[in-house]
């Protein structure tokens, strides 16, 4: 009988304790001895910056470094779209960090003489400058904050996995059939990209043709099969120089032959081709 009311009396004992400890941290947790005082807002950038970091600012300074509700912040940035997302960590017991992840536009969607700029998941970035983007023509502009068009998608999707090096020289992007997905460069050949899968290996295969100096005069190149990328005049282009005629091959009248830099691929020359470079 005494062992059980030992026993009693310790769990009492702890149980007391424990609640005494759970009241201590939740009047700690929420105490203006670790409310947040400093807040740092970094990785944001264009019109909306200042507006954004003054939203992620005071719904930060309503809470404290031991009770940080990030729900709350991306309410706070929800009017916009350009914030995809956010990476918040604390600085006991007064500071707060919060990195903003942007969704940069890659695109514009033309139609009708506006353009409106687009990130490569398709959010509609209002606000934006649009003149230097590469522009993807639509039938109507969106009138949500997310696109739905599947043709525009794959074209973002397209222009985002774009290597940096070219994407400056990138001016539109369309879908045209028999090939599919079209990159236009500046002052440079249009890229048959067919759909859009193997993005990665089409865009390399693309800058190992446009880097061998045998390309040079191209008006396309296709990497629909990456592993076999072909470049050559059009038959506009050819007829234009004076090459074709009528006893020519189909290969001379389109202008390709075979790379010595890609295995597989074709690049034209400034006469009707009969070998390869260095054949």
């Amino acid at each position: 009988m005494i062992t059980r009311r030992r026993v009693s009396v310790r769990v009492r004992v702890v149980l007391a304790a424990v609640a005494i400890l759970g009241g201590c941290w939740l009047w700690l947790r929420d105490s203006p001895l670790v409310a947040v005082r400093q807040v740092r807002v970094t990785g944001v950038a264009g019109p909306d910056a200042r507006q954004i970091r003054a939203a992620l600012t005071l719904a930060a300074r309503n809470m404290t470094t031991l009770d940080v509700r990030v729900g709350q912040l991306r309410t706070a940035v929800a009017p916009y779209p350009v914030v995809k997302d956010l990476r918040v960590s604390t600085q006991f017991p007064h500071g707060l960090r919060i990195r903003v992840i942007e969704g940069l536009p890659v695109g514009a969607l033309v139609a009708g003489g506006h353009a409106i700029a687009v990130s490569g998941d398709g959010t509609v970035l209002h606000d934006i400058p649009t003149g230097s983007l590469p522009s993807v023509p639509v039938a109507l502009l969106p009138g949500g904050s997310q696109i739905t068009d599947r043709n525009a998608l794959d074209a973002l999707a397209l222009l985002a996995d774009a290597p940096p090096r070219l994407t400056g020289r990138i001016e539109q992007v369309t879908t045209v059939a028999p090939h599919g997905l079209v990159v236009q460069l500046r002052s440079g050949p249009a890229l048959y990209f067919g759909d859009d899968t193997d993005l990665d290996a089409k865009w390399s295969a693309a800058t190992e043709v446009l880097a061998d100096s045998s390309s040079a005069g191209a008006t396309y190149i296709d990497v629909t099969d990456p592993s076999r990328p072909a470049a050559g005049a059009s038959p506009a282009a050819v007829v234009a120089a004076g090459l074709a005629t009528g006893s020519t091959s189909g290969a001379a009248q389109t202008g390709t032959v075979t790379s010595a830099a890609t295995p597989g691929a074709s690049t034209p020359q400034s006469s009707p081709p009969t070998t390869s470079p260095g054949g």
